[in-house]
This record gives structure tokens, C-alpha cells and sequence, in this order.
């Protein structure tokens, strides 16, 4: 899983990232927290009201699914590319 949202409410997201990332991501915008209902470590909650640029938030999806996608083994990451 690299991301996760609720059907209901659409003003957030959660994504996979890099623990360091992480930290400087939630330092510099207000609009990421650590993830709600999520290891705090490797999870951050995105707020989709507007604040941040949509390639801003398109990098933080594609760095989650990078990360999911790199952990997965060998065999099978040559089947999903």
C-alpha cells in the first residue's frame, strides 16, 4: 500500500515516505502531518485544500509508490513496470 484516503473525505491523504523526508516535509508545510491512524515513522497525512502546488503533491504520491514499489521482490517489480 502507498496510499491511502477515505472515501467520505477527500481533503486528505495518506503517503509512504522516507523517514528523513518525512520530518523535512512536515518542517516546512503546515499541511503535512505526521499519518493519522499510521506508523508516524513512514506515513505522512497530506491536506488537499489548495496550499500546496499540485506537482508538489503528485512528487510526494510518486515518492510513496517509488518506495513500495523498490521494496517489492525482484520478480515481482518486473511484472508491475
Amino acid at each position: 500500500m502507498f496510499l491511502a484516503t477515505s472515501i467520505s473525505d477527500s481533503t486528505h491523504f495518506n503517503v509512504k515516505c522516507d523517514p528523513e523526508l518525512a520530518v523535512e516535509l512536515r518542517e516546512h508545510h503546515p499541511e503535512v502531518t505526521p499519518g493519522y491512524h499510521m506508523n508516524k515513522k513512514h506515513w505522512n497525512t497530506v491536506r488537499t485544500d489548495g496550499s500546496l502546488p499540485r506537482k508538489q503533491l503528485c512528487d510526494m504520491i510518486d515518492h510513496s509508490y517509488n518506495l513500495v514499489l523498490n521494496s517489492l521482490p525482484k520478480n515481482t517489480r518486473a511484472q508491475i513496470k
